[in-house]
């Protein structure tokens, strides 16, 4: 896929999740609650997750199942409602305390911290709302079975064995030495898990069981591309200033912070990242899907990995 049409193509999608977004995160809800979850999810960040989830339901044509458009995305509003909960949560006193996301304040220094604990709880569970939509409308309805496979991918992610677990792990390692194989652990579960479950739900969109050897190589993709995602950002954060960042940079080495650049240096960290692009391009490879529909997941894989913010 050239790039010109992988702009067109993302550009689409990306309007598409941010009216859906636009239409399910309410303005109205008490007391300016409504006011902090928009800030926190909408105009910002680049819905990588969400384009994951629109690809890999694309690569499995996830079109002809009941229900597989609306129900792709659905997921990829909900990852992305997940992931700015975490990310709100995240950059509070008590966790990483930054002021900078996305390019402007963080919730907690725009909105105070009581409301941005309420906003990421509030997103958490609007995401999970938003999978599991009432009534029925004609062709459009979510299979109930998909309905529940979806909730529970991104709830597995979410929780213990995914982002909050690696949040626990990131928390407790602050100051001392990791081995590669417990920094892979943790960003196997703070950033890989929302990342291979948001390949994962756009497959499940299409039908393709967990049994099946498509599923096999997504989840290896989205593996991949998760901890790619990660040794890149630990890169980035080593090499570029905030303004491009659109977050603090250089914070993790201010804290202390374990990272792929403190523990391999920045050029093995950097062929760690062609390493696993390689990895993941081949699980694609070997998926036997057709190699058209599969070129948006080869096109955000190669952005995923060279990218500069």
């Amino acid at each position: 896929m050239n790039s010109e049409f992988f702009g067109r193509w993302s550009a689409g999608v990306l309007d598409r999740v941010e009216q859906a977004l636009d239409a399910w995160v309410p303005a109205n809800a008490p007391a300016g609650l409504g006011d902090a979850m928009r800030y926190a999810v909408l105009d910002g960040g680049k819905r990588l997750r969400a384009l994951l989830v629109q690809a890999a339901a694309e690569a499995v044509d996830a079109s002809a199942s009941t229900g597989g458009v609306d129900a792709a995305m659905r997921a990829a509003c909900a990852v992305e409602l997940i992931h700015a909960y975490s990310l709100v949560h995240d950059d509070m006193p008590c966790m990483d305390n930054d002021v900078l996301r996305r390019g402007k304040p963080t919730v907690h220094i725009r909105f105070g911290e009581a409301q941005a604990m309420l906003a990421g709880d509030a997103m958490q569970a609007l995401a999970f709302e938003v999978l599991t939509p009432d009534g029925v409308v004609g062709s459009e309805q979510v299979e109930p079975g998909v309905q529940a496979r979806l909730c529970r991918l991104l709830a597995r992610a979410s929780g213990q064995s995914g982002m909050a677990g690696g949040q626990a792990i990131d928390l407790a390692s602050v100051g001392q030495s990791l081995d590669e194989q417990t920094l892979r652990d943790m960003h196997h579960r703070k950033t890989g898990a929302l990342l291979r479950a948001s390949v994962q739900m756009g497959a499940a969109c299409g039908g393709v069981q967990d049994s099946s050897p498509v599923w096999a190589a997504l989840t290896a993709y989205g593996e991949a591309m998760g901890l790619a995602f990660q040794v890149v950002d630990d890169i980035l954060d080593a090499t570029q200033p905030s303004d491009t960042l659109g977050k603090t940079a250089g914070k993790d080495a201010d804290a202390n912070k374990p990272t792929y650049v403190s523990l391999l240096g920045l050029e093995q960290a950097r062929s760690e990242a062609d390493a696993l692009l390689a990895q993941a391009l081949e699980a694609l490879a070997g998926s036997g899907l057709p190699a058209a529909r599969c070129q948006p997941l080869v096109a955000l894989a190669h952005r995923i990995v060279n990218r500069d913010h």
